[in-house]
């Protein structure tokens, strides 16, 4: 069959629309190729509608849920760790708190534990103590078991004031807020929501004081006994050498020599040590900072061992019971005293306002005062002697 020149119009396939067909070998290739019943395709404008319809939809939602992930951003640890507090509660009902100490050989920290013990009871919680026993490894797994037990917050005394850092942000990451008292964090690891502390640069100042009061017409030579890895020793040490450096730039005014910086540890027998090879090293020492009661108490014996008790004068750190005493005995001339249960009060009140919601300050410090002999004359808590009373 020959093509027509005069083609039949039929419509497109699948459509109404007509077409002009030359010939059937064109028809039946193009039947082969559109088939005649073909599916409604969508119309794109159509689909681009209704997708844009199911958008519109649901951007309040999406924009909530950023908004709310935004806010937890934003709020930091502190809003996710009030979260995990609250679960906390709901689950044991009694909030417990953590508290691990530097020490409680040290009564200086034995009164922080008691008074920390009554104020948390006064106010429904329970309060679990623990002794670092001066070891950053040992009080390490001491905040790792806190974590396990789910405590509502954690204090510190830090054993080692950078140390620590890396068990600090653990209890950040399980919501658990961590405060301090006496010894700082120095490091940037972890967070920690409120430090509480005597003002220990403003009391090393003072110990600085007292010392320049006993030789500042003489001058002399003079030892210190530190302990270096903790921050408050690092503070009153820094403190103390202000004041005798300020004394020795002016001119014409007798040398005071800071001949040895020896570590005490904040221990009686590791002050016993130092002091014994201070005076050894320098037998004409004059004067002594021990940064703490311990380490001069340590300090006071190796000197009365050598002969040399009355040579050189001790200038202590702290205030404790025991070194009220000696310096009512004049084994001690002065301390820069601290408020252990002053700064445990204020730590279980900074713990009670972060529970409730409230802004804590990053950092209280409370100052230091002097204590003399004089002092220790009307300081009824003393042993006072038969002549004086």
């Amino acid at each position: 069959m020959r093509d027509r020149p005069d083609a039949d119009r039929v419509p497109w396939p699948g459509t109404s629309i007509p077409c002009q067909i030359t010939s059937r070998t064109q028809f039946s290739r193009l039947i082969a190729v559109f088939p005649a019943k073909q599916p409604a395709a969508p119309e794109p404008l159509s689909m681009l509608l209704r997708i844009s319809a199911v958008a519109l939809l649901l951007l309040p939602q999406l924009l909530l849920l950023s908004g709310c992930s935004q806010s937890k951003d934003a709020g930091g640890t502190n809003d996710s760790a009030k979260t995990a507090d609250a679960d906390r509660q709901n689950s044991t009902g009694t909030r417990r708190i953590g508290y691990s100490a530097l020490t409680l050989t040290n009564p200086f920290f034995r009164i922080i534990a008691d008074t920390m013990q009554q104020e948390a009871q006064k106010k429904g919680y329970e309060l679990l103590v623990v002794s670092g026993d001066q070891d950053v490894n040992r009080q390490t797994a001491q905040i790792e078991d806190f974590i396990v037990q789910g405590v509502a917050a954690i204090v510190l005394n830090p054993c080692d004031s950078k140390a620590i850092g890396t068990a600090i942000r653990k209890a950040n990451e399980a919501g658990i807020p961590v405060f301090t008292n006496d010894i700082k964090y120095a490091g940037a690891e972890g967070n920690v929501e409120c430090h509480i502390a005597t003002d220990n640069l403003q009391g090393g100042r003072l110990a600085g004081e007292a010392v320049l009061k006993l030789l500042q017409d003489t001058g002399g030579k003079v030892a210190i006994v530190d302990y270096p890895e903790v921050e408050s020793c690092q503070l009153r040490v820094r403190g103390f050498r202000e004041v005798i450096d300020r004394h020795n730039a002016q001119p014409g005014r007798p040398k005071i020599e800071i001949s040895t910086v020896l570590n005490g540890q904040g221990a009686r027998e590791a002050g016993h040590a130092a002091a014994r090879d201070a005076i050894q090293a320098h037998p004409d020492l004059t004067a002594l900072f021990a940064i703490n009661d311990p380490s001069a108490l340590g300090a006071r014996v190796a000197l009365e061992e050598a002969g040399k008790a009355d040579q050189v004068r001790i200038v202590g750190f702290d205030g404790a019971i025991e070194g009220r005493q000696a310096i009512l005995e004049g084994k001690i001339v002065c301390d820069p005293v601290q408020f252990p249960d002053r700064m445990a009060q204020t730590t279980v009140e900074m713990i009670g306002r972060w529970f409730a919601g409230d802004d804590v300050p990053p950092e209280i410090l409370i100052p230091s005062e002097l204590y003399y002999r004089e002092d220790a004359l009307k300081d009824a808590t003393l042993q006072q002697p038969a002549g004086d009373k």
